[in-house]
């Protein structure tokens, strides 16, 4: 009988992401990176670098992951995080995120359509980058991501209450900057 064996009978959690179908996780969780970093780091060809590598660190620390202790897309996210913050501290400077990548995804917008997403993303990205890294970490989860307040707070430790009081601050915040900068022009 084999220790895998005799290991995963008395410890039925001990199922590692190695065993699990990594298609079917990559298919469904890419999304939801890719936002995730599109939101923080904002350009297309970093966001798509830094998901790519994400997934590259999955797969080298696949033996370590445990479904008891996270979910996988809760510990994948947790990676993305580390891969954020690496990419911060290898540069110098750190920058706003743009959000013009977002636009026209449905269909081609006309002109008209064109210019307004494009002034609605310039002055999202400003207001973001105004920001304290903290709350702009949280809408990146959150709106980026896509994660529940619940794993929000798993992956940062902290209470699902703070998560999502911050958030409504930080989102009635965003909400009075954007009427007063639009009343303004």
């Amino acid at each position: 009988m084999g220790t895998e064996m005799v290991l995963g009978r008395w410890i039925p959690w001990s199922l590692r992401v190695r065993d699990a179908d990594w298609e079917s996780l990559y298919a469904e969780q890419l999304p939801r990176v890719y936002n995730f970093f599109r939101y923080r780091v904002g350009h297309g060809a970093v966001a798509e670098d830094l998901t790519s590598l994400t997934f590259e660190k999955a797969w080298q620390a696949r033996d370590r992951y445990r479904r008891h202790l996270a979910s996988f897309s809760t510990w994948l996210m947790a990676i993305a995080r580390n891969v954020a913050v690496d990419h911060y501290r290898s540069r110098a400077l750190r920058t706003a995120a743009p959000l013009e990548e977002a636009e026209g995804l449905a269909g081609p917008p006309s002109p008209e359509t064109l210019a307004v997403q494009r002034s609605d993303a310039e002055r999202l990205a400003k207001l973001l980058a105004t920001l304290p890294d903290r709350e702009r970490e949280l809408i990146s989860l959150k709106y980026g991501a896509g994660l529940t307040n619940r794993g929000i707070a798993r992956l940062l430790s902290m209470t699902e209450s703070n998560v999502g009081t911050i958030l409504h601050r930080t989102i009635q915040r965003l909400r009075a900057d954007w009427g007063n900068e639009g009343g303004s022009s």
